[in-house]
């Protein structure tokens, strides 16, 4: 199986300024690619470019300019430019289906954030010491970084990113032939329901509190983003305050985001250590958190009727701050390593179903559920958590699903 490995780097100041110039002119590449398909775009006389023929200018490219393109990997400009192609084929992709294309943009070098060396050993080198914790990465023009290597790295090295975040460096290695790290049977099966008072509750009546880590922090986060607001959205040039005020947020949310990483590996952890068949929800969380469209007053042209919008965007940003689908992609990723087996199924009228599974009789009403947090049947007077009640009829779809597929 294919897995990817992230670790910390800690360079030094001069190695940090040759990253940052090596994202810089990857960026400069990038962007002069993209301008030669542009011109070629809007001359429909001009001859088509495609990667390949970008690719051959290469050579040329590093033989004009030595300082800064001839300085790195060719092979990972190579993979810039495969990154643009992608870029392309997606927009002739979505040109043909008939929805809005999006042709692509030009990056700034805040934006550019990621070099990607196709092979190991061709431009870079993971050094691994027979020590884990005493590893290096070797990367053409910039030198040895030490990595801070948390866990041991399984299977074939094959490709090898550097990735920024904020002021942080990070390595990525994509590894095949990983082998299963395959957990022992348990014979249990449960079915979990996402919410947003809990971050999930399993079909056992166990209740995973949700941190809100966005929430924990807004007033910190509000007010740091008033003194970036209070500067004048068109300056010539950034000031050292304005770059050290956008720094601060960038730095909040980041913090965020590695927090929430965190707890739903544990969570993903804790549920497939104990559970064989994991069912959850098939949540299409974009289309829920999609704002409402406004509504047109009839009798007063230019003016629109309230639609809640306002209550709308409250739900919306607990949704995303829980984050279902990232920990969604973690917990299959698990499953996977670990033998385990996850199924997704439909989410419609889970906590409106009498389970069946339970002692209930199945009926299905939107009056069944009196509260967020109660249930009660109003046909055969069943009573439990509405969010068990969930979590009971995902495992009983989960099941019947388990034995369509055997």
């Amino acid at each position: 199986m294919k897995r990817a490995y992230k670790f910390l780097l800690r360079p030094t100041a001069k190695q940090v300024q040759a990253l940052s110039e090596m994202l810089r002119d990857h960026c400069s590449l990038y962007n002069g690619a993209l301008q030669e398909r542009r011109d070629a775009y809007r001359h429909p006389s001009v001859t088509t470019v495609r990667y390949g023929d970008q690719s051959a200018q290469l050579k040329e490219i590093r033989a004009f300019d030595p300082e800064r393109q001839g300085r790195w990997s060719c092979s990972s400009q190579q993979a810039t430019l495969r990154r643009l192609d992608k870029a392309m084929r997606a927009f002739f992709r979505r040109v043909k289906a008939g929805r809005t294309p999006g042709y692509p943009r030009f990056k700034g070098v805040g934006h550019f954030d990621t070099v990607e060396f196709p092979k190991d050993g061709d431009g870079c080198r993971w050094d691994s010491a027979p020590h884990y914790r005493q590893t290096r990465v070797r990367l053409q023009g910039v030198g040895h970084i030490r990595v801070h290597r948390h866990r041991p790295v399984h299977g074939r090295v094959k490709t090898v990113s550097v990735k920024r975040e904020g002021k942080r460096w990070y390595v990525i290695l994509a590894c095949d032939d990983v082998p299963d790290a395959r957990l022992p049977a348990t014979g249990s099966l449960v079915g979990i329901d996402m919410g947003t008072v809990h971050f999930f509750t399993d079909s056992n009546g166990n209740h995973e509190e949700n941190p809100r880590f966005l929430k924990a922090m807004a007033d910190v986060l509000a007010a740091a983003q008033r003194v970036l607001d209070a500067f004048p959205k068109r300056i010539r040039r950034r000031t050292r305050k304005h770059r050290a005020a956008a720094r601060k947020v960038a730095r909040l949310h980041s913090k965020i985001q590695r927090r929430r990483l965190d707890h739903h590996h544990k969570a993903a952890n804790a549920v497939i250590a104990k559970h064989d068949v994991i069912g959850h929800e098939k949540l299409n969380t974009a289309g829920m958190t999609r704002a409402p469209a406004p509504k047109s007053d009839p009798d007063n042209a230019g003016s629109f009727l309230p639609n809640g919008a306002a209550a709308k965007a409250g739900l919306n940003r607990g949704i995303l701050d829980a984050g279902w689908g990232l920990f969604f992609r973690i917990l299959a990723n698990k499953a996977e390593s670990a033998g385990r087996r996850v199924i997704a199924v439909d989410a419609r009228n889970t906590s409106r179903t009498c389970p069946p599974s339970a002692g209930g009789c199945g009926h299905v009403s939107a009056e069944n559920r009196t509260t967020q947090a109660k249930f009660e049947c109003v046909k055969c007077g069943f009573r439990e958590n509405a969010d068990r009640v969930g979590a009971l009829n995902v495992l009983h779809r989960a099941g019947l699903a388990l034995c369509a597929g055997a």
